[in-house]
């Protein structure tokens, strides 16, 4: 399994990348993929909303479950990701890249820092 380095990671298996002022992408671990299965649809209701850290932004459906998808930092959505309307299955294919799932503007910075970096998550999760 890959873990980027310069990524932050949740104990939920999110990750956060922070990519350009105060925005940043965030999609599912490699490890929360292989676990789901075949992802057939990614449901993101959120745009354009401002949630807390931990509130569900969405929901992930695979072959056999159906799981939440919650939010690393209090954010406001500000798009999610075009190409998983007709291609989901780009969250297995590639999670940290053309799998990302949605775009946010960080509304509390301070909270990146609580975040996990990449060993201790490695750590976390065996």
């Amino acid at each position: 399994m890959h873990f980027p380095e310069d990524l932050y990671y949740t104990r939920e298996h999110e990750w956060l990348r922070p990519i350009q002022d105060g925005e940043a992408l965030v999609g599912i671990t490699d490890y929360a993929q292989s676990q789901l299965g075949d992802i057939v649809y990614v449901d993101i209701p959120t745009v354009g909303q401002t949630l807390e850290r931990g509130a569900v932004f969405g929901s992930v459906e695979a072959v056999k479950t159906v799981s939440d998808l919650y939010l690393p930092v209090t954010a406001t959505i500000l798009e999610k990701n075009p190409l998983l309307e007709a291609h989901p299955e780009k969250v297995n294919q590639d999670p940290y890249g053309e799998g990302w799932m949605i775009r946010i503007r960080i509304e509390k910075p301070e909270e990146i820092e609580e975040l996990l970096r990449a060993e201790t998550y490695q750590t976390l999760i065996g």
